[in-house]
Order: structure tokens, then sequence, then C-alpha cells
């Protein structure tokens, strides 16, 4: 598998210091543009890689110093996309800002594909978007790609690779001052030019740790904030993937195990994707396949790391994952068409999604000296190798400064709502109480045979909007969500047993 996608599946100021400001958010008319506070926007459209769809929006940009000890050096600009309120003129004066993924997505791009979540959100109140520096179209941070078909994926290649990208975008930015303390900074800049004294926010994976640390550093603009698939603050990143993949994998594969007729079509989903990893790893397989986007056919080696990435990924999201013991199976028995095809189809995708120098900036400043694999990890499906790899990375990738606090549980009386999947593969629900623990006034919701990223399932975005209206987490009406289920696993590509 080429490494980037492997890893990448894993998220200022200039002179406003002294314009700190409170005032009500006021929409108005300017030479025919729309203003927010001191920002003019401009009509845009909002597009994701992965959708046809398409969103009016307002955007705009704000000029921020990249380092905010030289104001006067090198300037970002930070790209912001405003979704008005139904009512323009009557909404509510705290807007609520959704934080991307990632480490690495844009915000503006990630925005289409959940913003049916906001849809009663955005009868009151507006939406606020901002590309978090090194992202979209806020100095992007993306890697050139230089080996399309790379097969290297040890700790040798991995740091050569951070090498490259890091002499690349050197030439365009400090690497050192792309981490979350940095996007903090920059939210807080947004807010403040916006004229909002308070804010919702809304993180998503990545984007709960950057909601987290906003909140812990500005408490008293944050009114409240919701957590979808939590890292704590607490939780360094480096050596959690391989053990939760394993346990959120062996939840899916109890269900096939579980089901008589599902065992018997497919068998041991576990034992033949063990067996079927150790057999590429010494043997990587050459296979002819139809590409899911030109349709057109085509050839590439089936490595156990392309295997990893795509059952990792697939893990993410229960409706995939219900694939997984029919094609698990099916590539045992020697068919690689199918997993082949949808791997690359993958890696294309994340290629298109994430920014590899943002996240690396990210992950090398907070977490580089978490990257410590166990000897339990060489019997997972990710293996050592992820850890070590990541790890490599980080010797060579600059690093920002991390504040002595930031491993620091958000604590107090600030509205938090965290809500996790059950079988989520990298922010399982432990987190989620994990980071709510210390606070007096949040909840925590795990919906019932969900994954990763869980704003948009079942009735979440009314209970969502609820959230977000009242900012009372504890006396949320959440029955609805008692009728979530699993999606049982598929014995046929047809679907699953009847």
């Amino acid at each position: 598998m080429k490494s980037t996608p492997l890893f990448l599946a894993l998220a200022a100021l200039l002179s406003l210091a002294a314009c700190q400001g409170t005032a009500t958010p006021d929409p108005a008319t300017h030479d025919g543009q729309q203003r927010l506070g001191r920002l003019v926007f401009e009509p845009c459209t909002l597009t994701s890689p992965q959708l046809n769809t398409s969103l009016s929006a307002q955007c705009s940009t704000l000029q921020v110093a990249e380092n905010p000890d030289a104001p006067d050096g090198r300037q970002i600009d930070l790209r912001i996309a405003w979704v008005q309120a139904e009512n323009p003129a009557a909404a509510e004066p705290d807007p609520v800002f959704m934080l991307a993924g990632g480490p690495g997505q844009s915000a503006i791009q990630t925005f289409p594909q959940v913003q049916m979540a906001f849809a009663d959100v955005l009868k009151n109140r507006h939406v606020i978007l901002l590309d978090q520096r090194g992202t979209g179209d806020s100095n992007l941070l993306a890697c050139p790609q230089t080996d399309a078909d790379g097969q290297d994926s040890s700790p040798e290649a991995m740091r050569k690779m951070a090498q490259t990208c890091a002499a690349a975008l050197s030439q365009k930015a400090d690497l050192r001052y792309y981490t979350t303390t940095d996007a903090v900074r920059d939210l807080d800049a947004v807010r403040q030019a916006i004229g909002a004294d308070k804010i919702n926010l809304m993180g998503i994976s990545y984007g709960t740790r950057v909601a987290q640390q906003y909140a812990l550093r500005h408490p008293q603009h944050t009114r409240s904030v919701l957590l979808d698939s939590v890292v704590p603050n607490s939780q360094p990143l480096g050596s959690i993937f391989a053990r939760n993949l394993d346990d959120a994998l062996a939840l899916y594969f109890a269900q096939c195990q579980h089901d008589a007729d599902c065992r018997a079509k497919l068998g041991d989903t576990r034992a033949q994707l063990d067996a079927l990893l150790a057999r590429l790893k010494q043997n990587p397989v050459t296979v002819r396949y139809r590409d899911a986007s030109t349709h057109e056919e085509a050839s590439t080696l089936l490595t156990a790391d392309m295997l990893a990435g795509l059952v990792r990924m697939y893990a993410y999201m229960p409706q995939a994952a219900a694939l997984l013991p029919k094609l698990i199976h099916d590539a045992h028995a020697g068919r690689y068409e199918g997993i082949t095809a949808l791997a690359k189809m993958l890696a294309r995708q994340m290629d298109q999604s994430m920014a590899m120098g943002m996240q690396l900036s990210v992950i090398c400043t907070e977490d580089a000296g978490s990257f410590n694999a166990s000897e339990a990890d060489h019997a997972t499906v990710l293996g050592a190798e992820f850890s070590q790899g990541m790890g490599a990375m980080c010797e060579v990738w600059p690093h920002g400064k991390l504040p002595e606090d930031f491993r620091t549980p958000l604590a107090g009386n600030i509205p938090v709502l965290a809500i996790s999947g059950e079988f989520d593969p990298v922010t399982p629900p432990r987190y989620g109480d994990e980071a709510i623990a210390k606070l007096d006034n949040a909840t925590h919701l795990v919906l019932k045979g969900q994954g990763h990223n869980v704003i948009t399932v079942g009735c979440m975005p009314k209970v969502f909007a609820q959230f977000i209206e009242s900012a009372a987490p504890k006396a949320l009406e959440t029955q609805c969500l008692d009728n979530l289920s699993q999606t049982p696993p598929f014995t046929t590509f047809n679907g699953w047993n009847p």
C-alpha cells in the first residue's frame, strides 16, 4: 500500500490582539456584499471531493501571522465560509463553528458531507467553517506525491518521505506553526473578527481536540461544546491505533460468528484475515482489477499494508464494515479483485481529503513521544510498523512548542455533549467517558452499532439541535437513539441474510 494513505487515516494574529470585539454578529450588506463583524463576505459554493452536491454560502479570508511572535513576518490567509441561518437578521448571536477531523481535513470541504446534521441548527444560528491553517485554502500543506504506487512502508522509507515533504513545504511555510495551539489562536481571531462574544463548538474526531483546547483556553467565550468521536486532551495518539482497531474488529466479526448461516457461509473472519495478512507479507500478489473510477482494467500489487489500510478505514463505517467478512473470505480463497479495487479507490479518496504536511506538524508536536509499539501490537492487523513508521517520520519533521498544560482535561461547568459509536475503531467510547470525567455539566451518548463520526446517524441531528438550543446536555431527550441497531454482516454482495 502507498504509505501516505495509511498514515492519513489516523485534525495568530496579525494585529487583532487590540481588537477584541464582543458585539453581536450583525449581518449587513456592504456594496452588495455580506458583512459579519469586520469581515466582508462574497457568495461562494461549497463542494466536496467525495460528493456531487454543492451548497451556497458566503466566503471570506482573514490574514494572520504565521508566527505569532513575528507579526510582521509571513502571513496566512485563513479561508472562512459562513453558512447563514434561515433568517440571518434574526439569528442568535452565538454561531456554531464546525471543526474538521484528520488532522488534515478542510472544514469547508467536509461540511457538505455532514450538512444534513445542521438542518435544524441553521434555523436559528449561523454556521462558521474555518479551514484550519495548513488545510483547504488556508496555506494547504499537502505532501507531493512522487511515487504513486510505492510499496515500501518501512520506518526508513517513511523517514525519507517525511524529509522530502518537509523540504518541499518549507518553501512556503514554517512547519513549526501549524499545530492545534496555533489553530486555537486562529479560531479566536476569527471569533473576534466576526464580533461574537460566545461561540458553540462542534468538533469531529481530531476536531474534538481543537474544541477542547479552545474551551480550555477561552472558557469565557465558549457557550457549548459537542464532541463527536472524542480524542481526550489527556490521550496521546501514538500507540492507540493498533489495539483500538482490533477491539472494534472483534465486535464486528462477532456478529458473523454469532449467526449460524453467516458462520457457515463465510467461516472465521479473523482467522482468515490473519492468514491472508501473513501470506501477503511473504508474497504480495499482482492483481488485475477493474478501476472503480475509470471502469478500465488495471494491475497493481496487493500487499499486507494495502489490505490493513482498507480494513482499518472500512471499520470506521458500519455499512462498509459489513462487507469485510465477505471481502476477506473471497480474498482468502484467492479472489482478490474486489478487495483490491476498493483499496485503490480508498487510497485515491484519502489523498484528496487530507493534508499530510499539516497532519505531521500536529502529531509530531503533540504526540511524537507516544509512538511506542508494544509486543502485543505485533499480532494486530496494523502491527508494530504503524507506530514505528509514524515515529520515524516525526524524528525528522519540525516540531512546534507544546504548552505545558496541553494534556489538562476540561473541567468546570462548560456544557459539553460527547457522542461515540459503539464500534469506533479509533476513538472508542471509553475516550468519551474520559473527556467528560471532570465536567459538571456534561453527558456522553454511545450510539449502538455505530462507528466513527456519528453526528448524522438516526435522530442525532435532532438531539444536536436540541443541545445547541438549550446548552443543557443532561436534559436532552435522547430516547429516539434507542432505535439504532447494528448493521448485519453481508453474506453476499447483495446484502445480509433475510
